[in-house]
Formats: structure tokens, C-alpha cells, sequence
């Protein structure tokens, strides 16, 4: 996923959210077998394995992955559909700024080259889902890196093989459902700015005008508490009656309405499609070398594959499913902030206060002796709310200042010197 301060997700997201989910299997699955499973954990040990030095953008790591999801698209049946009659899409950049990036055009110099890895499904359907998920990561963390060691290499095993991985299952279990054509696309760049979905939205290699809906899933590999998150709900008022109904483990879901996340589907919500992102949360090995395939939960990325091509086989494939603008943050809105205290919100948690998810090494927050699953129910003299309030009381504050802090642990007050 990619990188965003605090302050500058919310720019992007009203909120992005975190949930896992650990499946414990008392239904009957929708075209599950334990070799789905052993296929998931395949392709996302290939992605995060050290030999491709954590695939950063346009690195030789990346150029390898591409390669392999190439090949994983040809053996299931896809079809080229890239530039020149090829899988790849390149994406020539001018510069490296994540915030103005300026795309090299025919002649221009080009400072750094990923590609976008394409196919599709054609079933001869009126109307077409994508599907996509970004397969870059950090490579050895020089930039956007949680780690505060040496560099190393940051596999992205959930970030983001773990998509990459559910886009390929679905291309084979879609392969099955023909009332739509099916276009998945493997998005480079994603961690820099979401560069590759940029560039695709700007040069698609399909009609948009045939498109009914994009999914898009990031971060997909850690589901725990049989908890999902979904995002961009607003966007189609369909979505909330299909998801319902396609929730067919009972699963608890914490839906978002905007659009606007800090992930792929952003842009093409900004095309006016109706967009789904499908998170499972962040960790303690988010953005860190920690990141590995051991890790993921396999079963639990059966239980959303399960529940995506259930709410496939809902969708009218007769209509195009209707297009709603949500109701989006207004940027000018987000308090400036010049001080962090280091810590990962819970995104999910929706009690009084701001839930600690993590605490990163050397920041105000570990140095105070904070600890995940503390609740910040005031800084200073703000009462803090929720993360909202979290985010105005962090402006108010200068490097250098000091401020006492109040937090929730195992239901008691505890008193923290801060020093940002």
C-alpha cells in the first residue's frame, strides 16, 4: 500500500482502515480446495522472495515479477492486453515526486521505467470488470521505510503480493463466469504515488465506456477476527445490498463510502467508476522487512475470493451498475502538522479515543513508553475523540515542545511526558 503520512492519508481518505480476519472454516466454501491455498502461498512466496530485492519500481526485482505474473496470466488462460499486442503497459516517469509526477511522453528522457502487467478474459460480455492489485514494494527501503535499521530488503509479502496473488486466483475461477469480460491489471509504481494505475487511467488499453466496475485489492494476506474491511461503498448504490448479501461467512465489515484512498482505485473512481478496495489491514510488519510470505493467512484469502466472485455472480450483466461521487475530505481542511508522536492508528477501532496499532522505534510515543493497544483519549489539553481530533491536537504542537499525554490501558489511565 502505499506510503502516506497520517495527515496526507486523510487528504487522500475520509479514513483508511484496518482489519484482519482469521477464518475458521464452519461453512461451505464457495470453489475452495486446499490447492487454491497452496497456489496462493506460491505465487506470494515467489513475489516476496529475496531474490527480487523487494521489486521497486522499475528495478531489475520488478522487471522479474512482471515476467512471472505474465506467465501465471498466460497458464490461466489470459490474454495480452498491454501495448503492441504484449502483457506490459510501460510507465516512463520524468521525475520521482510521489506528489506531481510527470510521465516521460514519446522523445522525452525518462528518469525511471516500470511497467503495468495486462490481460483479460474476453467472453464477449457487454460490459467489463477490472480487477487489479500493485505488485511493487521498496526494494531495500531507502525511501517510505518503517525500519529504522540498515537497509534491507522489504519483501511486500502482504504489501503487495498478497493482492497480486488474489487477482491471479480470480482470473481462474472468472474464467468460469462469462457474464462479463474480465480485465486484470498487475500496477507498478503504486508505492511511489500511484503512478501505474495513474498512467493507465490516462492511456487505457480498454474502453472505459464498457467498464461497469474496478476492484481492487492491497494489502489482502492478514485477515484476523473474521473482520473485512471494504472501501468505497459510496461509490454505486448497489454495493451495499450485494456486499450484504455476498457475505456469505458472516463475516463483521466495516464499510467506507469515498472513493478516495490511498491505493489504486482511487483513480479510477476519478473516472467515474463504481470502485471496491478490499484491505485487511496494517501490522507491525507494514513497510518493514518483516513483511514475509510466511506470514500470510492463505485461508483467509480464500474467504475474500470466495466473497468477491459471489458478488460477481450477483451483478447485473445486463446494466452498468450506477455511478455515485461520495463525499470526499476537503484537503484544505486536514490540520498542518509539524509533529508525529511515531505511532499506526487503528483505523478500525470505533470507541472513544485513538487505538495505537503500532509504535515505531525512537519516536515520541516508544520513548514514553507507549505500547500497541494503548487509547489516546487526551494530549495535552484535548480531549481526543477519535483520530480526527488526534490529528488537530498534533497541530497545535512545534518540534521541541513537550506535552503530557493521557492514555486507556487495560481500562486505566495512564499519564505519558511526551517530547516531540
Amino acid at each position: 500500500m502505499q506510503i502516506i503520512p497520517v495527515a496526507r492519508a486523510f487528504r487522500l481518505s475520509a479514513i483508511l482502515f484496518a482489519v484482519s480476519l482469521l477464518f475458521s472454516c464452519s461453512s461451505t466454501r464457495w470453489q475452495a480446495s486446499a490447492s487454491d491455498r497452496d497456489q496462493f502461498f506460491a505465487d506470494v512466496a515467489y513475489l516476496a522472495d529475496d531474490k527480487l530485492e523487494g521489486r521497486a519500481f522499475g528495478s531489475k526485482g520488478e522487471m522479474k515479477a512482471g515476467d512471472y505474473i505474465a506467465k501465471r496470466y498466460k497458464n490461466r488462460g489470459l490474454k495480452p492486453l498491454g501495448e503492441n499486442g504484449t502483457w506490459f503497459q510501460e510507465v516512463k516517469v520524468k521525475s520521482n515526486n510521489p506528489h506531481d509526477v510527470e510521465f516521460a511522453g514519446k522523445g522525452d528522457q525518462a528518469a525511471l521505467t516500470g511497467r503495468n502487467v495486462i490481460g483479460w478474459l474476453d467472453h464477449g460480455a457487454p460490459y467489463t470488470i477490472v480487477l487489479g492489485a500493485h505488485y511493487d514494494h521498496l526494494g531495500y527501503g531507502h525511501i517510505g521505510s518503517l525500519h529504522s535499521g540498515q537497509p534491507a530488503i522489504h519483501n511486500g509479502a502482504d504489501d503487495n503480493a498478497s493482492g497480486v496473488a488474489m487477482i491471479l486466483e480470480m482470473a481462474q475461477r472468472l474464467s468460469r463466469q462469462k457474464k462479463f469480460n474480465y480485465v486484470f491489471i498487475a500496477f507498478t509504481g503504486e508505492e511511489n504515488g500511484l503512478w501505474g494505475s495513474n498512467y493507465f487511467c490516462k492511456n487505457p488499453t480498454i474502453d472505459f465506456s464498457k467498464v461497469t466496475a474496478m476492484f481492487n485489492f492491497d494489502m489482502v494476506g492478514r485477515l484476523t477476527d473474521k473482520k473485512l474491511a471494504i472501501n468505497g461503498t459510496g461509490t454505486s448504490p448497489e454495493w451495499t445490498g450485494l456486499i450484504n448479501a455476498s457475505n456469505i461467512y458472516g463475516l463483521s465489515l466495516t464499510m467506507t463510502e469515498s472513493g478516495v484512498g490511498p491505493s489504486d482505485h482511487t483513480q479510477f473512481y476519478l473516472q467515474d467508476l463504481p470502485v471496491l478496495h478490499f484491505f485487511t489491514g496494517a501490522h507491525e510488519d507494514y513497510h518493514r522487512p518483516s513483511d514475509d510470505a510466511h506470514l500470510i493467512n492463505t485461508q483467509g484469502m480464500e474467504v475474500i475470493a470466495d466473497m468477491v466472485s459471489k458478488l460477481i455472480l450477483m451483478m447485473d450483466d445486463n446494466t452498468k451498475l450506477p455511478f455515485t461521487k461520495t463525499v470526499d475530505p476537503d484537503p484544505s481542511s486536514t490540520p498542518r502538522m509539524s509533529v508525529t508522536l511515531g505511532v499506526l492508528p487503528d483505523y478500525l477501532y470505533d470507541g472513544h479515543g485513538m487505538r495505537i496499532d503500532g509504535v515505531r522505534e525512537g519516536r515520541p510515543a516508544e520513548k514514553a513508553g507507549m505500547t500497541k493497544g494503548d487509547i489516546i483519549v487526551r494530549i495535552g489539553d484535548i480531549d481526543i475523540k477519535d483520530i480526527y481530533a488526534y490529528m488537530e491536537a498534533l497541530g497545535a504542537f512545534q518540534p521541541g515542545e513537550q506535552t503530557t499525554l493521557v492514555a486507556l490501558r487495560d481500562g486505566k489511565e495512564v499519564e505519558f511526558a511526551i517530547q516531540f
